[in-house]
């Protein structure tokens, strides 16, 4: 006689998770406005190194056009967006505190696989590693789990165990 129970299992709000994607995104860019002042570092660097993913080096070495800023800023909102996806489903089970804390690391996490791997497809990506890149990535993570864990309209599914 086989038994089975039902439980159920909680899901992605992935409504959410695009929201938190767009607003981390937005407080990212802010952030990093504010903490390059601070540092006196170039404010638009940000938006040139996304755009050089698709552009080439080149954006980088040059006064920044209105077709960089665009394409650096598509850019940017697609990984935003994408960043945040994940940070969902990893923390979407545990709360407000969880998604604060648990985002902020894997906001961290995020900075170290970006400058630290990716410089080696996009090697002036590692130019620009330190202190301002690194916080900007812990608030963001911070920002999208906190923001997915606050608007996440709690939805589950009976699955068999």
């Amino acid at each position: 006689m086989n038994k089975s129970t039902v439980i159920e299992r909680q899901v992605v709000d992935w409504s959410a998770a695009v929201w938190a994607g767009v607003i981390a995104g937005i407080v990212f860019l802010i952030t990093n406005l504010v903490a390059s002042a601070i540092a006196q570092d170039n404010a638009d660097i940000t938006l040139r190194l996304m755009a050089s993913i698709l552009m080439g080096s080149e954006v980088l070495f040059s006064e920044p056009t209105v077709g960089v800023i665009l394409v650096g800023l598509l850019i940017h909102f697609i990984f935003s967006i994408l960043f945040a996806l994940l940070i969902a489903i990893i923390i979407h089970r545990w709360g407000l505190v969880v998604g604060i804390v648990g985002g902020a690391l894997l906001g961290l996490a995020l900075y170290a696989i970006n400058f630290y791997t990716m410089s080696a497809i996009f090697p002036w990506f590692y130019a620009v590693t330190g202190w301002v890149m690194a916080i900007t990535h812990i608030v963001f993570g911070a920002t999208a789990g906190g923001v997915y864990e606050a608007l996440e309209v709690e939805e589950f599914i009976e699955v068999e165990a």
